[in-house]
C-alpha cells in the first residue's frame, strides 16, 4: 500500500511525506492534541536511550542499519507506540470535523513557497538539498488538502501540469514521477533539486507566455 504514496520502502521518504501531510493539517488547524504522531519522537528517543538531536527517522536508520530496514521497523514500533498512548488524550473525530467547519482555508501554500522560500533555503524545509525529499513533502501536503476537501490554490493548479511537461521535455512516458525523471538525468539529489527549480521556472514562463499568446489571438480575431 505504501507504494501508492512514496514509491519505495524508505524511512526518509516516509518522514518527509508525513511531514508534508501533518504540516499542512497543522497549518489548517486540523491536528488537535492527541494526533497519532504526537510524542513519537520522545518515545523513540527514550526507547533507544539517546539524547542525540536527531529526528525519529534518523534514530531508526542508525539503530536499524539502513533506510529500508528502518522503514519496516517503523511500522512495528509505531504500533507499539500507539498501544501505549493514553486513549483518553485522543480527541474524538467530531473535534476534527468541527475544526474543519470553523477554520478559514488556507494560511500557507507550499507550492507558492517553492521558488520563494525552498529555493533560497532548502535546508530549512528539507534538511538537505534533495529532490526526492521535496517530492515527498509535496505529496504529503497535497494528500492532506485533498482529504479535508480544501480546493487547490492557483499555484497548486499551476503545478498540476508540470508532470506531463517534464515527460514531454525529456521524451519519457514511463509513468515515473517528475522527480525521478529529473533525478535520472542528474548527477545526484543536489543537482536534481537545482535543476528542478530551473525547469519549474521555465515551465511557469512557458505557461504565462501561452496565456498571453492565447489572449492576443482572441483580441486579433475580434
Amino acid at each position: 500500500m505504501w507504494v501508492i504514496y512514496i514509491d519505495k520502502p524508505s524511512i526518509t521518504c516516509l518522514k518527509f511525506f508525513i511531514g508534508g501531510y501533518l504540516g499542512q493539517l497543522s497549518d489548517l488547524g486540523l491536528t488537535p492534541e492527541g494526533y497519532p504522531m504526537e510524542g513519537f519522537q520522545e518515545w523513540i528517543q527514550e526507547r533507544e536511550k539517546t539524547n542525540v538531536t536527531r529526528s525519529w527517522a534518523g534514530i531508526l536508520i542508525f539503530s536499524c542499519g539502513s533506510d529500508r530496514n528502518a522503514f519496516y521497523s517503523f511500522f512495528e514500533l509505531f504500533e507499539k507506540f500507539i498501544k501505549q498512548k493514553d486513549d483518553s488524550k485522543i480527541q474524538e473525530p467530531e473535534d476534527v470535523v468541527r475544526l474543519r467547519q470553523d477554520f478559514m482555508f488556507p494560511r500557507f501554500d507550499i507550492y507558492d513557497e517553492i521558488l520563494k522560500g525552498i529555493r533560497k533555503r532548502p535546508g530549512m524545509f528539507l534538511g538537505t538539498s534533495s529532490i526526492t525529499r521535496l517530492d515527498m513533502l509535496l505529496r504529503g501536503y497535497s494528500l492532506a488538502r485533498r482529504e479535508v476537501g480544501v480546493p487547490p490554490t492557483e499555484p497548486e493548479r499551476e503545478f498540476e501540469g508540470f508532470q506531463s511537461w517534464v515527460e514531454d521535455k525529456y521524451g519519457i512516458n514511463s509513468g515515473q514521477s517528475w522527480a525521478k525523471i529529473i533525478l535520472f538525468y542528474s548527477v545526484d539529489e543536489y543537482e536534481a533539486l537545482h535543476k528542478f527549480f530551473e525547469l519549474f521556472e521555465e515551465y511557469l514562463h512557458q505557461n504565462k507566455s501561452s496565456e498571453v499568446d492565447g489572449t492576443s489571438g482572441l483580441n486579433r480575431e475580434y
